[in-house]
């Protein structure tokens, strides 16, 4: 795989990862923190923007899907940390990198 073609589906792991966890979160907002109808309407349109963006891989559906779930790992993670100051332990590092690794192999590693 190119790395020009590596660097893009990188880049659409990351914005949809960014937009199921910042839609959720409006979402979230709106029914647990009594935020207005606002928050859930723009927070569901970023879900179907989440929805659409895996669609732009390379790869099909499953393999897709199975890697996007070590980048969500780590981006939750990170929002955790960033949003809700909550800073990550050894261990959350230590998962993030061991899903990140998954994320390389489903994703990039060469098939013959």
């Amino acid at each position: 795989m190119a790395a020009i073609a590596i660097i893009k589906s990188i880049f659409y792991f990351v914005l949809a990862g960014l937009c199921e966890i910042g839609g959720g979160y409006l979402v979230w907002l709106w029914l647990r923190e009594g935020k207005s109808l606002g928050y859930g309407i723009i927070g569901a349109f970023i879900l179907v923007l989440y929805g659409v963006i895996p669609t732009l891989q390379p790869a099909n559906f499953g393999r897709v899907y199975a890697a996007y779930g070590g980048v969500f790992i780590v981006l939750a993670i990170l929002w955790g940390w960033q949003i809700d100051k909550i800073a990550p332990d050894r261990f959350d590092i230590l998962g993030g990198l061991v899903a990140l690794i998954g994320v390389m192999i489903i994703m990039y590693w060469p098939r013959g």
